[in-house]
């Protein structure tokens, strides 16, 4: 096994056929189906948070982008 793999605990990018660890958390709400404070999320490496970002911008459903760390230190502190 590489030292690049991802193991089964690692978040991995939610883009199609990447199976790079997450870095960032595109936080997103589609409001013909959710309620405004719901917030679904993808999962983005580097090399596909500005892709991944765009396709939610350009339908308006973006509403904030936050590395993995941070989602979590929230995430947390929410409780």
């Amino acid at each position: 096994m590489s030292t690049d793999a991802v193991s089964a605990e690692t978040p991995i990018c939610s883009a199609k056929g990447c199976r790079a660890a997450a870095v960032w958390v595109l936080a997103w709400n589609n409001p013909k189906l959710h309620t405004p404070e719901r917030r679904k999320t993808w999962l983005a490496c580097d090399e596909h948070r500005e892709h991944l970002s765009q396709f939610l911008g350009v339908r308006g459903f973006l509403k904030d982008v936050v590395t993995l760390d941070e989602w979590e230190r929230r995430s947390a502190a929410d409780g």
